[in-house]
């Protein structure tokens, strides 16, 4: 069968020396052009980083001392501290924590190793995943709603730990559904044709492979949940309070709301503590990341 004059012209140029080596030099050409454009943006952003940084450090390290840590907000900037913020946080991490690993590590396991694979599964799966990308205020709102109002929890800690929590579900179960999909089905076979059963198997087998990418994504979700200042302000969190929560029903105050508090004012010393405070922010950050990628290395190393 005689090929149409279009086709045969095209493999007769494929087959020319010439024009494959002047399409491949073409295609490098291209190639280290997007490279140091992909690497301009790459140093973009690191330049605007450390400008932030250091804008930040330059400000806030005078002032960030222990002093800082234990006192409690003023009108004078000298003597203002974030101590009941700071504790607000620390509550609010030990709420949000076991809230979001129950629940989210949970319906991650029953979406990926019980619930039949159907279109309702895959629409469930679909809006929890646009649940992730929904922007922090809407989660407000929500709790604003249904737990200060509805629930009558008032200004509470609980109501912004739910509130949190809530926010950071989504991400939790897409990051803890691709951990369990990432563990091999060999390994799943070999623990059922041995005589486990489907949820000895998944508690013994799966979830201890797949651990680690649990954790990455429940430390990622509470990372993000402690720097968020928007759902806070709409559950009622106090700009302005000189007393630590005694109980999860207890006014309360975090970090970003102190921080927010505090850019809002003119004088400059105040900017100066707002930077301080962004300091201790960053610090608490780096620090539970941390925890997480030796929690993580320490469990791959194991499996």
């Amino acid at each position: 069968m005689a090929l149409p004059n279009s086709e045969f012209k095209n493999k007769k140029n494929l087959m020319n020396r010439e024009t494959v080596s002047e399409r491949i030099k073409r295609r490098l050409q291209l190639n280290e052009i997007f490279k140091y454009v992909f690497l301009a943006g790459l140093v973009f952003a690191l330049v605007v980083l450390s400008t932030l940084i250091y804008d930040i450090v330059s400000k806030g390290a005078g002032w960030v001392d222990f002093d800082f840590l234990r006192n409690f907000p003023s009108r004078r900037p000298e003597q203002a501290g974030l101590y009941p913020a700071l504790i607000g946080s620390l509550w609010l991490m030990l709420l949000i924590v076991p809230m979001v690993f129950v629940i989210g590590v949970g319906a991650a396991i029953y979406l990926e190793e019980y619930a039949p694979k159907n279109r309702m599964t895959s629409f469930i799966e679909v809006n929890i995943s646009n649940l992730a990308g929904v922007p922090s205020i809407v989660f407000g709102l929500l709790g604003l709603t249904i737990f200060v109002r509805v629930m009558e929890l008032g200004n509470s800690v609980i109501a912004g730990a739910l509130t949190l929590g809530l926010m950071s579900l989504p991400i939790v179960i897409v990051a803890s559904q691709e951990a369990l999909r990432s563990v091999k089905m060999e390994l799943r076979h070999a623990s059922l044709a041995l005589g486990a059963s489907k949820w000895q198997t998944t508690f013994n087998v799966v979830l201890p492979s797949a651990l680690p990418g649990i954790i990455t994504g429940i430390i990622l979700a509470v990372s993000r949940a402690i720097g968020e200042t928007a759902p806070l302000i709409m559950v009622g969190a106090a700009t302005f309070i000189s007393t630590t929560p005694s109980g999860i029903f207890s006014d309360f105050t975090a970090l970003p709301i102190q921080i927010y508090n505090w850019t809002s004012r003119p004088q400059a010393e105040f900017q100066n503590l707002a930077a301080a405070g962004i300091i201790v922010l960053m610090t608490m950050l780096i620090a539970m990341n941390s925890v997480a990628i030796y929690i993580r290395n320490k469990y791959t190393n194991r499996h």
